[in-house]
């Protein structure tokens, strides 16, 4: 009997295993319940990290943990295979994207199967193939036809290294999230989903999403940002023009000293004719990024436009200024101005010398300093004439009805969430199924022509996306009127690739329709597992896009995610592992020094899931040492033969014990896996029980039949974080069944019965004594045995006993004087 533990033939040989017997292989089953385990695929950007291995591990533990419930389980693997990477790679080594993102493709499915992750590769499945891209462009011209997709000319984030438009959320701190480069706007015409018309959808469900942490929950409550206000019309003086602005503070309404409006605005373009200042600070804004959180950080700048509005309620004239923090494409373009109660338009107004006017005082009359910062917080009104002495919430309901019945304005519902642009001016990615027609207009490309396949043998130089200049790909005829035409040439957005593929997963070989019946036995998936970074970005598209999908009639539910898990990141050094620091550590080199199981094995161990884990390679090798002296164990446990059918009833009371902890620790364990997805302190509980079998020297055969149920349900436990080890240890330990077709092990209540326990014993705190006690004991009959105890008496005779404190199960503290 091999008593070394030789990972790599071990595991070469159990994954060869499950790939002859297509363990993994999964088909519906009305009969059984499903279990649909999911982690976020990978961009195949040619090799594996810690973090994937973290993120995968996770969610195969999980799947197996599920499937030895008896569950049929679905877990599935791909690419999100689009995107800028691909492409400025491509562009570095001179050749195609395509070619290079296959190639990676290929390399990154190796190292996958090495880790043994218990995927149906059957449903593999790339974002960048047209078998799989054909159908969003088919959904996609279905919206279209609905009024839920259009074009609009608008001012977007541009990269100007990556030559594309950048989401609002792809902008961090300033710059692409992709390049670090800084970011410019642009006005040029995009593609938009309209997922503002899915907004109480998206707030109100997140009601069902009790299996998500909170803090994602809240993060996309507030980027939806649902708020109550009320829009208010300033009407410019000589002139039949008005600004609307809209706010959630009408009760500050009469400290406005100013109304600040985009440099976009139609105000200030045509005040800009004449006005070169103006002008000037125009072209400069449009250097500026779209996002709301670049403008908290950047300095406050403006230009008066030499317009006033007519403030509605007291008629007195404000100036209109044009100003940098104000975003034409949020809101109406235009805000009021209230620099004693907001300390934005507070600063703006000390640095051009404008009026600041406190129209709110606290309601406990203590006094605000406005030479220091603006009064924020509500209160109670004054300087604010029929208004004066209400409080804020009563101030709100009164103004608000005073504007409305005087025309100058209406409450309202508004939005911080604004509509989705998906068009991106590169080439890796999906066309746009749209063909602009010089008569027509935009016209959907017919079904009967779907897929419009991005041409692939194309080699891209950085100078812009090359089906640009293909006429071959973009000359074409109006479907409609059979005109010269043109296709679109923009592509997707690649968030728009990765919001769906959860559900094609489940009939990805169906090419006659999106989607078919399966989608309705697998979704929605029970448990998904990624980083928290994909909070606001892919989960609130995937959200809409569900959304959109139900109401087509592909899916069923609300919601495509049941429980959502976010893993912490890998660090080094107490920094996120990368290459520009130069931290990383190869998985590869990792798994071909100790094996797939030993990788496997540290990630879950070394910490909670959520938390970040700190490599360690001490900790690494001590995951691989503890492999060894298990391989070891039941190796020498083997060596010795069969052991007798266990008696229980004829145990002593040591092995009583072993007993009992070793199926106390299969109901740890058992909780740890599938209820608190705390992996680390299963495993801390097997191997604590590890140590408790090594310690029994006994070879009697009743005492062999209990080690040999320990080592069972330990190699049980095991096998969903350790499978290749797990499976040759089961067969060491006499079964001709794979483990992988396993139940997970009941725990047995008998065994847990205890006759006697023991029971620290405390005199002030201080261990003085170990007691066995029944089980059954009333504190009485505990008491007298903890006082018989010497060592008790040493320290209590003479002393007064104030009072006994008893533990149930654990410990009696004895309280005494002096």
């Amino acid at each position: 009997m091999q008593h070394e533990y030789r990972p790599d033939e071990v595991e070469s040989s159990v994954q060869q295993w499950w790939q002859n017997n297509n363990s993994f292989r999964v088909v519906e089953d009305a009969n059984k319940e499903k279990f649909y385990c999911l982690s976020m695929f990978p961009y195949p950007s040619g090799q594996l990290h810690m973090g994937h291995v973290r993120n995968y591990t996770i969610g195969d533990v999980i799947a197996r943990y599920q499937r030895m419930q008896g569950k049929n389980v679905l877990q599935p693997m791909g690419w999100d295979a689009f995107g800028l990477p691909a492409e400025n790679a491509a562009i570095k080594n001179k050749v195609a994207p395509a070619a290079w993102t296959y190639k990676n493709i290929d390399y990154m499915r190796g190292q996958l199967q090495r880790l043994g992750l218990g995927y149906d590769w059957q449903r593999e499945l790339a974002t960048c193939s047209p078998e799989y891209y054909r159908w969003e462009q088919w959904l996609f011209t279905r919206l279209f036809e609905k009024g839920l997709v259009y074009k609009k000319t608008a001012a977007v984030n541009w990269c100007p290294n990556d030559k594309t438009v950048l989401a609002n959320e792809q902008v961090i701190d300033g710059c692409c999230w992709r390049c670090d480069t800084k970011v410019e706007r642009r006005e040029i015409p995009q593609w938009f989903m309209k997922i503002t018309d899915y907004a109480d959808q998206l707030l109100a469900d997140l009601e069902q999403l009790d299996g998500w942490p909170e803090q994602v929950r809240t993060m996309q409550a507030n980027w939806i940002g649902r708020s109550e206000g009320v829009q208010i019309q300033f009407d410019i003086s000589d002139s039949n023009d008005s600004i609307a602005v809209y706010t959630t503070r009408p009760d500050t309404l009469m400290g406005v000293s100013y109304v600040a409006v985009a440099a976009e605005h139609p105000l200030a373009l045509q005040a800009a004719e004449t006005n070169p200042e103006l002008k000037t600070f125009i072209d400069e804004c449009r250097k500026m990024e779209t996002s709301e959180a670049a403008l908290e950080t950047a300095e406050k700048k403006g230009v008066a436009t030499g317009l006033t509005a007519i403030h509605p309620v007291s008629g007195e004239l404000v100036p209109v200024w044009a100003a940098n923090f104000v975003l034409m494409g949020y809101g109406t373009g235009a805000v009021m101005s209230v620099p004693a109660h907001d300390q934005r338009d507070y600063e703006f107004a000390r640095k051009y010398g404008l009026a600041i006017k406190q129209v709110i005082e606290p309601m406990d009359e203590t006094e605000c300093d406005l030479n220091q910062a603006a009064f924020t917080d509500k209160g109670r009104l004054l300087n604010s004439g029929q208004f004066n002495g209400l409080s804020s919430q009563q101030a709100f309901d009164a103004i608000a009805d005073f504007l409305s019945s005087h025309n100058k304005g209406e409450r309202q519902v508004n939005y911080r969430l604004r509509d989705w642009g998906v068009s991106r001016q590169r080439y890796w990615g999906t066309p746009i199924p749209i063909i602009n027609c010089p008569d027509c207009g935009s016209v959907p490309v017919p079904e009967a022509d779907l897929p419009v396949r991005l041409p692939e043998d194309v080699i891209v130089d950085g100078s812009g996306s090359p089906i640009k200049s293909m006429p071959e790909f973009y000359q074409c005829q109006c479907p409609k009127c059979g005109a010269d035409a043109e296709r679109e040439t923009d592509t997707f957005d690649t968030f728009f690739e990765s919001s769906w593929y959860y559900a094609r997963f489940t009939c990805p070989d169906n090419d006659k329709a999106m989607l078919d019946e399966r989608a309705d036995y697998w979704l929605p998936v029970d448990q998904y597992i990624g980083g928290i970074e994909h909070a606001v970005l892919h989960l609130l598209y995937a959200r809409f896009f569900h959304k959109l999908m139900r109401d087509e009639g592909l899916v069923s539910g609300d919601e495509p995610f049941k429980n959502l898990l976010t893993q912490g990141m890998v660090l080094k050094d107490g920094a996120k592992m990368s290459k520009s620091k130069g931290n990383t550590v190869d998985p590869q080199a990792l798994i071909d020094q100790y094996g797939a199981d030993t990788a496997r094995l540290f990630m879950m161990f070394a910490a909670p899931p959520e938390m970040s884990l700190e490599w360690s390679d001490k900790a690494v090798d001590g995951a691989n040492r503890f492999l060894k002296r298990l391989w070891r164990h039941v190796c020498e446990h083997a060596e010795k033969g069969a052991t007798e059918t266990l008696d229980t009833g004829s145990l002593n009371e040591a092995m009583q014990a072993v007993r009992r902890q070793t199926h106390q620790t299969l109901a740890k364990v058992s909780d740890d896996i599938g209820r608190r997805h705390t992996f680390n302190t299963a495993i801390a509980a097997v191997m604590e029980l590890m140590n408790t079998i090594a310690k029994v020297n006994d070879d009697s055969e009743q005492v062999r039949a209990v080690v040999q149920e320990s080592l069972e349900l330990i190699v049980l436990m095991l096998s969903p974080i350790t499978p290749h080890i797990c499976h040759r240890l089961w067969q060491l330990l006499g079964y001709g069944t794979a483990i992988v077709d396993m139940d997970w092990p009941q725990v047995d209540a008998a065994a847990l019965v205890q006759d006697q326990i023991e029971l620290m014993v405390q005199v002030n705190g201080k261990l003085r004594a170990k007691i066995s006690v029944a089980a059954e004991a009333d504190q009485q009959a505990v008491e007298g045995v903890a006082f018989a105890d010497e060592n008790v008496q040493r320290f209590t005779e003479g002393k007064e006993v104030r009072k006994v404190i008893l533990v149930p199960g654990r410990l009696v503290n004895i309280v005494v004087a002096g």
